[in-house]
């Protein structure tokens, strides 16, 4: 894994940056960050856009099939986010503790060509279909009715491409307005709709995070992103549980799995969902230690990767979710030391727990993969 920053003195813009290169097809996930520079947010994202063109120009064999823009006011900003052909667009309002408006996390591939669609995007390369579908809500009801109809608005999205949730969606987000009272509702919804779907206890989930964002309509409480692959043979890709660390999380009523791994002919893709510092029995460990927390919280992801056949230099980007801003300078250094160079964004978004601190996501690319499956 090659990792770099790149700075841009004019627009105030640096890109942190991790590419994999194996056999014919390089994959680059990049966070930018946009220094505050005391300016409005139309500022920022422009200094955003034209630090993106240059940055498209000294890669410019690679297709941006994802972006992710975390917002500092949802309501007000995603008006303004560029619609996009040929790459799936996600925005939320998890502000960016680095005091910026907008950080943006894109995910590039090389020589592909991409077919977009509404809220979403669809790529076949080497056999595979790869579906993104982004910002998918509904304003109407509780969280609970929210979910269910997101829920089935994303799984008619599938049918309409002969594909179901059970067999083919590979990594979901939740992002839920005020996470300490709405939570619940999400849950319960998710719970019902995955037993009605053939997904159980008995089966298996989907990995996932779930946690505190706003959506840009001030009546949505949930909002959705979806990650999906088709043409994986059945044993092509595994859950992982890490045991000797965390517990199952049907023990505590949530329909998740702690990670999934998804391998190919060239390459394993490893999918890390929202994880904290917690125990084997389900115990929130560390409580009022956010230091504490972080140290669990990566032995955690580690024994996951471990499970998946990786290890933490393999891993590609992070997401930091932060329950009090205040923590940010100290929870930086820490990362800083125990990641150099890594894309990672550190976003104010409180955990579905709130005793919870912090939690991180994480995507890694290993270079184990098995010659019986076709490449990525």
């Amino acid at each position: 894994m090659e990792r770099k920053t790149i700075y841009w003195k004019e627009q105030k813009v640096s890109a942190q940056l991790s590419i994999f290169s194996n056999v014919d097809t390089e994959e680059m996930h990049v966070l930018f960050h946009i220094e505050s520079s005391m300016d409005l947010f139309d500022g920022q994202l422009s200094r955003f856009s034209e630090a993106f063109v240059q940055f498209q120009a000294q890669y410019p064999y690679f297709k941006c099939v994802l972006k992710r823009y975390f917002l500092s006011d949802s309501t007000n900003q995603s008006p303004f986010i560029p619609k996009e052909n040929g790459c799936a667009v996600s925005s939320i309002q998890q502000p960016p503790l680095d005091g910026s408006k907008v950080a943006v996390w894109c995910y590039f591939i090389k020589n592909i060509s991409a077919l977009s669609e509404c809220s979403g995007l669809v790529f076949e390369h080497n056999g595979y279909t790869h579906l993104f579908h982004t910002n998918l809500y509904n304003p109407t009801g509780d969280s609970y009715r929210q979910t269910k109809e997101v829920l089935e608005k994303y799984e008619q999205k599938l049918a309409e491409k002969e594909l179901n949730i059970n067999q083919h969606c590979i990594r979901t987000w939740f992002f839920i307005r005020d996470v300490d009272t709405q939570y619940a509702g999400m849950v319960k919804a998710r719970r019902e709709n995955f037993a009605e779907q053939g997904l159980t206890e008995k089966t298996h989930y989907i990995a996932s995070t779930g946690i505190e964002g706003n959506p840009a309509h001030p009546s949505a409480l949930v909002q959705m992103d979806a990650y999906a692959v088709n043409g994986l043979k059945a044993n092509q890709f595994k859950h992982l549980y890490a045991s000797t660390h965390l517990n199952p999380t049907y023990e505590y009523g949530v329909t998740f799995e702690r990670g999934t791994a998804v391998k190919y002919g060239d390459r394993t893709h490893l999918f890390i969902s929202g994880t904290a510092s917690i125990d084997n029995k389900g115990n929130v460990l560390n409580v009022g230690n956010v230091q504490k927390q972080c140290l669990r919280m990566w032995e955690n992801v580690e024994m996951l990767l471990k499970e998946g056949g990786a290890n933490l230099e393999d891993i590609a980007q992070i997401i930091v979710y932060l329950r009090d801003g205040s923590d940010y300078q100290m929870i930086k250094e820490m990362f800083n030391a125990k990641f150099p160079d890594y894309p990672v964004v550190f976003t104010l978004a409180p955990v579905c727990r709130p005793t919870w601190l912090i939690e991180m996501e994480c995507i890694a690319i290993s270079n184990q993969g098995k010659s019986i499956y076709a490449n990525f």
